[in-house]
């Protein structure tokens, strides 16, 4: 059994995480450290865990682990690490990481290397790694779109693009734009071609594209529902759709939760899975795709217990067969 430790466990991305680890057949979680909520049962944060699990959260750390997720705010990881160095000395446990902290090759220097999560693009990596940097939510979606065109340096001008996601991709704490009488019925634009995800999608694509440096017009919206990301995606492309269809085909043909499909998708195809849904069309010289995701699970949590799985050599999938809300 893979022996677990959660730092930052009453949050969105660590109550997702405790959803899918309660039921996963080869973990035993040894510990859910929130210091706020120190003494408290997990259900009585995460209300939906009530009859799941009997953990209380902790404000203890335990190195009896095989794996450290931490499930901290953008800035928080790092210091975490860095205000317990005592901990993290001599430590045999592994670790993947939800924040954007070590996404970012050059953005924080380590004796231990982080690996980008991305399974679709570094699995092999991956395997082999002691520490893994999950990816972004935004950046999971929209790499998973433009990768294999990546793969074959057909990325040749620039990148439109267009996403829009849930409020639980702000994080739990109640801000300006995410209170519900704000959200309801209501659409609007942030970081308009300056999205911090920018940077990760970048460094993936040149990793399959060396040399990669058009631009990519990204237009973030934020959406009034509470989970879940739909991007679209256009550039021009010589390739026809059929030659298109079958390199997206090739790419994700082993990659269990990447699916290339011929009908247009819907957000609730994705929701409360693991998915992520492809989808081509051609107008003209130019190549639509389109992209989906849960952006706490695929895009956050479940991907995180994704790369555990092939950290410690379980089936890939397990824990993960999610069901989606249908209709």
């Amino acid at each position: 059994m893979i022996r677990v430790g959660i730092v930052g466990g009453a949050g969105y991305t660590g109550g997702e995480l405790l959803r899918i680890l309660v039921h996963h057949p080869d973990v035993v979680i040894a510990f859910v450290n929130s210091k706020s909520n120190a003494g408290n049962s997990v259900w009585e944060v995460h209300h939906d865990l009530i009859g799941d699990t009997d953990l209380k959260f902790s404000s203890e750390l335990s190195d009896n682990i095989d794996v450290l997720f931490l499930c901290l705010g953008h800035g928080d990881s790092s210091k975490f690490i860095n205000d317990n160095p005592s901990y993290f000395v001599n430590r045999e446990f592994k670790i993947i990481d939800l924040s954007q902290d070590f996404r970012i090759h050059t953005s924080f220097q380590t004796d231990n290397q982080f690996i980008y999560g991305l399974p679709e693009l570094n699995r092999e990596k991956i395997k082999q790694a002691n520490n893994i940097a999950n990816p972004g939510c935004f950046a999971t979606c929209i790499q998973l779109g433009l990768l294999p065109l990546a793969s074959i340096s057909a990325l040749n001008d620039e990148v439109h693009l267009t996403a829009i996601t849930g409020s639980t991709g702000a994080g739990q704490k109640p801000t300006e734009t995410t209170h519900f009488s704000w959200r309801a019925n209501n659409l609007s634009v942030y970081k308009a071609f300056d999205h911090q995800h920018l940077k990760e999608i970048k460094q993936s694509l040149n990793q399959l594209q060396p040399g990669f440096d058009k631009e990519i017009n990204f237009i973030p919206y934020r959406g009034d529902f509470p989970r879940g990301i739909i991007a679209n995606m256009h550039i021009k492309i010589n390739q026809g759709i059929e030659e298109l269809y079958e390199l997206y085909e090739q790419y994700f043909k082993n990659h269990p939760f990447a699916i290339v499909t011929r009908k247009n998708p819907d957000l609730k195809q994705v929701i409360n899975t693991n998915k992520a849904i492809i989808y081509l069309e051609k107008h003209n010289d130019y190549l639509l795709i389109i992209s989906c995701i849960d952006n706490l699970v695929k895009g956050a949590s479940g991907q995180a217990v994704q790369n555990m799985n092939i950290m410690f050599g379980s089936d890939e999938t397990a824990g993960l067969k999610l069901k989606s809300l249908g209709y």
